[in-house]
């Protein structure tokens, strides 16, 4: 068992600093670079929820708990890219799965780095995917937080496009 201790130093005055003491099974460092990963997904190449200009406390909660849906669909696709038996339809509707199969096949390329190595419909491929629209190129260091979010907006954006072609000719 491991345990963290990071304790808020100058915090508001009047107001008790805050303590987290997470426990796990896994290596402090570990839990460290993955709580930095996630404030990363709600900040600067993520959510830019520093950036907002709203001062009303529980419109600021609001848009908070939005951002933090957002940062964990993010880190399930992080956390997805090498590998694992989740499917993907643990972060997506099912009825996108056609788009995603369509506009994967764009981005594979020649090479076997350029090919995704993951079983259709699973986390993994998707994360391949949208990894891809964020801009990765299959080589070098892996993609994080900022390259999956760039690729889910994307993502989401030509998946919008596909469903509604798909539906339109259809009808």
């Amino acid at each position: 068992m491991h345990m963290v201790e990071a304790r808020e130093i100058d915090g508001p005055a009047g107001v008790p600093p805050l303590l987290w003491r997470p426990l796990d099974h896994a290596p402090c460092h570990q839990r460290c670079r993955g709580a930095g990963n996630r404030f990363r997904a709600l900040q600067t190449g993520g959510m830019r929820l520093e950036e907002t200009q709203m001062h009303h406390a529980g419109r600021l909660f609001k848009l908070a708990v939005v951002g933090m849906a957002a940062a964990t669909r993010t880190m399930q696709l992080v956390n997805a890219r090498d590998g694992g038996p989740r499917p993907a339809t643990d972060v997506m509707d099912a009825a996108l799965l056609p788009a995603a199969e369509a506009i994967g096949a764009t981005l594979e390329g020649k090479t076997a780095r350029q090919q995704n190595p993951h079983p259709r419909h699973s986390l993994a491929w998707l994360a391949w995917i949208v990894a891809r629209l964020g801009g990765w190129n299959c080589y070098y260091k892996p993609p994080g937080p900022k390259t999956m979010h760039a690729g889910w907006a994307q993502f989401a954006a030509r998946g919008t496009g596909f469903f509604i072609a798909i539906t339109q000719i259809n009808v």
